[in-house]
């Protein structure tokens, strides 16, 4: 084979210098849009710094535009918003942004038609309108702009709109008065009036003007009446007002926080994107006592798979609070708790339930988790590694599939110890401990040619910054190929939102994919069974 001796400190036709100094292709614009969408580039890779990575990611978006895919780019960020399929919002309101604010029409106001559905509660709407401002040349207060903004306002129900104005109030130095005067909001429904005029002159002056006049509009300014009252409530009150007006968390003051009684009563209907963030609070103080009524509710939500994916619960976030909570503290402040085990386990199944279910395909499948050097860069700015996150998404397929082989690699095959009997804290403390060294994403192909290992698909978990083999990995695959007989696929689950990947885009059995996708399992089963 003509290419086979070629290392990958030389490239082969096609390819481009990586971060590393090795060789890889060049990811596609619409590829690395949906990796940034996925990963965003918070805290960089190994190899390239965040700001460098952040402008990367905004150029790629850009020229998707401006060759004619900007309604393209709508529907990705629109689909991976709405399908819950990113550990964070901010990288898909910033790419949301960056459509609002192009100069092409169409784009635009495909952007703003797009808002309330990317933009779900006013945290989002405010990163929007930050993300917008420091994108703009003018004021950024145009009017599609303007428009976009009040219609989130007025298509809102006028209870959900009550509750979102209280529970998020303002972000960045915005609130909901700067943005209501700003976008110019003028309702003709008495009962979004009764709620601008809360936000604009307080519950008394809205009481004054719009108590009485409909039973529902007395029921949202009793709402709003018990939000301003539970400020200066004492236990007992604050119990009665949470169970009555079904208040949240973000209503109450600091002073109510460390009350057993309060968090009881949050939990009856907390949601639960809040009831993961604040398990260790709750164990803290004594709410989730092993084999306690509410440690045995909150085990029994946290595997409750609709109820996951409804809230769009992201596996990412999930990994993000098993960590944090088998720890027993926080990586700020100093909370500390002894972790019920049973809520650890709970949060196990949590992990692998947030993905969107598939049927094992019944292939044959060997799966590489690169542990080099590189892999030790954080994923979305957190406290867990490439090489850890790599582990937990590769015990993901071990769940689905029946077949399979684990391998760990660096510039060479490295005993990795994972199965899928274990628990995702016992998988990243195994990962954190092995040595960790330069890159070959060649080695699995390699090792399975040689140990003629019958594989019909190569997953390798990497951040695609390799540069120590002597022979390309799409090289490396196609000898497997001819040597065994078997039309193997190879998927490029990539750890980081860099431009690279190892798949040679002309060969159709070879696919990059953005790790930590909660569709994950989905694009490998329709990928392997030639659907995609």
């Amino acid at each position: 084979m003509a290419d086979a001796s070629v290392p990958q400190s030389q490239p082969l036709p096609g390819m481009v210098p990586n971060s590393a100094g090795g060789y890889s292709y060049q990811v596609s614009d619409m590829q690395r849009l949906r990796r940034f969408l996925c990963l965003g580039s918070e805290g960089g890779t190994y190899y390239i710094g965040e700001k460098k990575l952040g402008k990367e990611n905004a150029q790629a978006i850009l020229r998707l535009i401006s060759n004619g895919k900007g309604a393209e780019v709508v529907k990705e960020i629109v689909e991976f918003s709405v399908e819950g399929r990113a550990a964070k919002q901010n990288p898909i309101i910033f790419a949301l942004a960056l459509c609002a604010r192009d100069g092409n029409l169409e784009v635009k106001k495909a952007a703003y038609t797009a808002l309330s559905k990317v933009c779900r509660i006013p945290t989002h709407l405010f990163t929007f309108v930050e993300f917008c401002e420091a994108l703009s040349l003018g004021t950024g207060w145009g009017r599609c702009h303007r428009e976009a903004i009040k219609s989130w306002y007025l298509t809102k129900d006028p209870k959900h709109l009550a509750m979102a104005v209280t529970k998020y109030k303002q972000r960045n130095g915005w609130s909901h008065l700067d943005l209501l005067r700003l976008s110019h909001v003028k309702a003709d429904d008495p009962l979004l009036q009764s709620v601008f005029k809360y936000v604009v002159k307080g519950i008394d002056v809205a009481t004054q003007e719009f108590m009485g006049k409909s039973e529902k509009g007395d029921e949202i300014l009793a709402f709003l009446r018990a939000v301003d009252s539970v400020l200066s409530a004492d236990e007992g009150a604050a119990v009665g007002l949470i169970k009555q007006y079904n208040l949240v968390r973000e209503h109450l003051p600091t002073q109510l926080l460390n009350s057993k009684p309060v968090w009881l009563a949050l939990l009856e209907k907390m949601p639960m994107t809040a009831m993961i963030r604040n398990l260790g609070k709750m164990t803290s103080i004594g709410v989730l006592d092993p084999l306690s009524e509410a440690a045995i509710e909150v085990c029994k939500r946290l595997r409750d798979q609709p109820a996951l994916q409804k809230a769009r619960i992201h596996p990412f976030n999930v990994l993000l609070a098993l960590k944090t909570y088998e720890a027993g503290k926080g990586d700020k402040g100093k909370l500390t708790w002894q972790p019920n085990q049973a809520i650890v386990s709970a949060l196990d199944d949590c992990f692998y339930a947030s993905f969107k279910y598939v049927e094992p395909t019944g292939k044959r499948f060997l799966l590489a988790v690169d542990v080099s050097g590189s892999m030790s860069c954080s994923v979305s700015g957190s406290s867990i590694s490439c090489a850890c996150a790599a582990a937990a998404m590769t015990m993901v397929t071990m769940k689905t599939e029946q077949n399979y082989h684990v391998l760990g690699f660096s510039a060479h095959l490295v005993p990795i110890g994972i199965n899928s009997k274990m628990r995702l804290d016992d998988v990243m403390t195994t990962i954190r401990k092995i040595n960790m060294g330069g890159t070959d994403c060649a080695q699995p192909m390699l090792w399975a040619k040689k140990n003629k290992v019958p594989v019909d698909v190569f997953i390798v978990y990497t951040d695609c910054e390799t540069w120590a083999g002597a022979v390309h990995p799409s090289e490396a695959l196609k000898q497997y190929r001819e040597a065994m007989g078997i039309n193997a696929k190879l998927i490029v689950c990539a750890m980081s939102s860099n431009g690279f990947t190892l798949a040679d885009p002309n060969d159709s059995g070879m696919l990059d994919m953005a790790g930590f996708d909660s569709a994950a399992p989905l694009v490998v089963k329709n990928f392997v069974l030639g659907l995609i």
